[in-house]
C-alpha cells in the first residue's frame, strides 16, 4: 500500500519562482517561455504570500481563445501590442487554489481531482508559497511506490477532442478554453499529424509570427492562419516527437517514457490513426484508485 499520508511538502517543488502582480503580461508570458513553466504563483514582492496564479491556458484565454480576450476589445480598443503592456494582475486567477504544506498527499489528489486542476501552490500559515505541487510530482509519487499494471486500453480516453490542420489558430484557442483542454491533437482526413498544446501557442505568440505582429498591435492575422503553422515552425513546436503507443501497450511503459521525457500526455495510435489519449492525470487517476 501506498502511503498517502505523507506530507504534500515531501513531493513539491520547493524553489519556487514567482512574479509580483505588477509584473507585465508581455514580460510574465517571456518568463513562462524561458522556464518552460505550465504555471507560477503571482506574489507579493516582499512577503512571497500568494496573490494568484498564471496558466499558459490564461495567455491562451486573453489572447484570443476566452473572456480575458474582453480586456483586450473593452479597455484597450482591440490593441493587443498596449494590452499585453497591462499588468499581470489583469488576467491571473485571483481564487487561487491551494493546499497547506502540511496536508496530505490524499488530501492533494482529491483536491486535484475535485477542482479539475493541474498543480497548485503549497502555502504555509500566512499563505506565503513555499512550494508548488503538479499532476507530475503526484505521478513519479505513485508510480515510485507501487507496482503498475495493466495495458493503455482500459483506461485510455477514446473520444478524442482534435483539431484540424486548415483550422484556424484562433479557433483552436476558442476550442481549448471552451472544452478546458490544454492540448489538442491534430488530425487530417482521419490521420495524425501532430499535436498542439497551449505552451506551442504561448510560443506562437512569445517568439512566433504573431510576437512580430504585436508591434503593429494587430494580430488578426497572425490567428487566422492555420494550425499548420504552427506544427511547421520547430522554434515553436515543442511536440514533435509525440509519444505514441498501440492499445495494447502496458501502462508502465507509457510512466516510465512520460516521466523520462517530460511529457504531459500520450497518445494510442493503430494504423496511424488516433484510438485515444492518456494523460498525467490520467495515469494518476488509476494509480491512485488502484492504491
Amino acid at each position: 500500500m501506498i502511503d498517502l499520508s505523507s506530507e504534500v511538502i515531501n513531493i513539491a517543488t520547493k524553489d519556487v519562482q514567482t512574479l509580483p502582480q505588477t509584473a507585465t503580461i508581455m514580460s510574465a508570458m517571456k518568463f513562462m517561455l524561458s522556464k518552460n513553466f505550465r504555471r507560477f504563483p503571482i506574489t507579493d514582492a516582499g512577503t512571497k504570500r500568494l496573490r494568484g496564479i498564471i496558466t499558459a491556458t490564461d495567455f491562451v484565454n486573453f489572447f484570443g481563445g476566452g473572456g480575458k480576450y474582453g480586456i483586450v476589445r473593452n479597455r484597450y480598443e482591440g490593441n493587443l501590442s498596449a494590452a499585453v503592456n497591462a499588468e499581470v494582475k489583469e488576467i491571473m486567477e485571483r481564487n487561487v487554489i491551494s493546499i497547506e504544506k502540511d496536508a496530505s498527499i490524499d488530501d492533494l489528489v482529491e483536491l486535484m481531482f475535485k477542482k479539475r486542476i493541474g498543480g497548485c501552490p503549497v502555502v504555509d500559515d500566512d499563505k506565503t508559497v513555499v512550494g508548488i505541487v503538479t499532476e507530475r510530482d503526484l505521478l513519479k509519487f505513485l508510480a515510485k511506490n507501487k507496482k503498475i499494471d495493466g495495458v493503455a486500453s482500459e483506461f485510455m480516453t477514446k473520444t478524442v477532442v482534435t483539431i484540424g490542420a486548415n483550422d484556424t489558430i484562433e479557433t483552436a484557442m476558442k476550442k481549448m478554453i471552451e472544452k478546458r483542454f490544454r492540448r489538442l491533437p491534430v488530425i487530417e482526413n482521419g490521420i495524425l499529424l501532430g499535436m498542439i498544446t497551449s505552451r506551442e501557442i504561448l510560443a506562437y505568440f512569445g517568439k512566433g509570427e504573431a510576437f512580430k505582429m504585436l508591434e503593429s498591435g494587430d494580430v488578426k492575422e497572425a490567428i487566422n492562419k492555420p494550425v499548420s503553422t504552427i506544427l511547421g515552425n520547430s522554434e515553436i513546436n515543442m511536440h514533435r516527437e509525440i509519444l505514441m503507443f498501440p492499445k495494447d501497450v502496458l501502462v508502465s511503459q507509457i510512466v516510465t517514457l512520460m516521466l523520462e521525457r517530460g511529457y504531459g500526455v500520450a497518445l494510442i495510435v493503430e494504423g496511424g490513426r488516433l484510438e485515444g489519449i492518456i494523460t498525467e492525470r490520467d495515469l494518476v487517476k488509476f494509480l491512485y484508485e488502484s492504491s
